[in-house]
């Protein structure tokens, strides 16, 4: 109990204004030290109030069944795959069955020639267990090496949706979500995502030197009725809505709707709520508040 009071004066503390995030309400708190590198969060299409957690590298091969309060509720390793850099995750419905999709896209170093992206469906039962991927898509980006942490899932359109993390603009691709073959696929580039803020737009006066990646794109997530893409920054949310039979480049080069985010401490993971009606988002260290966001 300590530690949990701690924590709430932690979040209460940190937590911006009303009045800069009126949509941002606390769901719950992350205090379980095994989860103190979050770097993916997708809502469970199978099981009600329960979020789908994935660690950075460095760590083994496993998800996180967590309740939207923020309570471990199962550890599942997932075997028959190489852990370089997790860094996102998406849930989806496809043929009737529930899925998520691990994106090991990570690279900090741009070093990375190829790529890897798990799909697993989602167990029945929330007890330890293992896994292993339904299938898995090796793809390669069109002109060198980039690093992206923001994947999404379109499943009516066949497509995994990719953000580069550092260029700017930031870069939209696209690979099958079922590829014809299972050879190496390459990523197609769809566009480049407007109005996400720049150093100059405006530069947080107290911190300059964060300053220079608030802009970096962390996080993505499609709403679950396939109408809009959310990214996240490590300082903003950013909606882009995408009308009918109109494609996702299209969408992201007009202006999204824009806010900033409560405080998180590096905030790296956010998902859609099963029913669409907000977005929940977390950080990477422990204690970390899990936020409802309601746009």
């Amino acid at each position: 109990m300590a530690a949990l009071a701690v924590a709430l004066a932690v979040a209460a503390g940190c937590t911006r204004s009303s009045e800069e995030q009126p949509g941002a309400r606390p769901s719950g708190l992350l205090l379980d030290p095994q989860m103190n590198e979050i770097s993916g969060l997708a809502a469970s299409r199978r099981h009600d109030e329960v979020l789908w957690m994935h660690d950075d590298g460095g760590n083994p091969e496993r998800l996180f069944a967590v309740s939207d309060k923020g309570r471990r509720l199962a550890t599942f390793g997932v075997e028959g795959v190489v852990k370089t850099d997790w860094e996102d995750i998406a849930a989806f419905e496809l043929d009737g069955r529930d899925y998520l999709l691990i994106a090991d896209t990570g690279d900090n170093g741009g070093l990375r020639h190829t790529l890897q992206l798990h799909v697993i469906e989602e167990p029945a039962r929330l007890q330890n267990a293992r896994l292993q991927p339904a299938w898995s898509i090796a793809f390669r980006w069109p002109d060198g090496a980039r690093d992206c942490e923001a994947v999404a899932v379109d499943a009516a359109r066949n497509q995994v949706l990719l953000v580069s993390k550092k260029r700017h603009p930031p870069q939209l691709f696209a690979v099958p979500l079922r590829p014809a073959g299972t050879g190496l696929q390459t990523a197609v580039q769809l566009g480049e995502l407007a109005g996400v803020p720049q150093l100059s737009e405006p530069a947080p006066q107290q911190a300059p030197a964060r300053g220079r990646y608030d802009s970096h794109v962390t996080a993505a997530d499609i709403s679950p009725d396939g109408r809009t893409l959310a990214v996240m920054t490590y300082r903003y949310l950013l909606l882009y809505p995408r009308a009918e039979r109109e494609n996702w480049g299209t969408a992201v080069s007009r202006a999204p709707q824009l806010s900033e985010l409560p405080w998180l401490p590096q905030a790296e993971a956010l998902g859609w709520s099963a029913d669409g009606d907000g977005l929940y988002a977390t950080g990477e260290f422990v204690p970390a508040p899990l936020y409802r966001i309601t746009p």
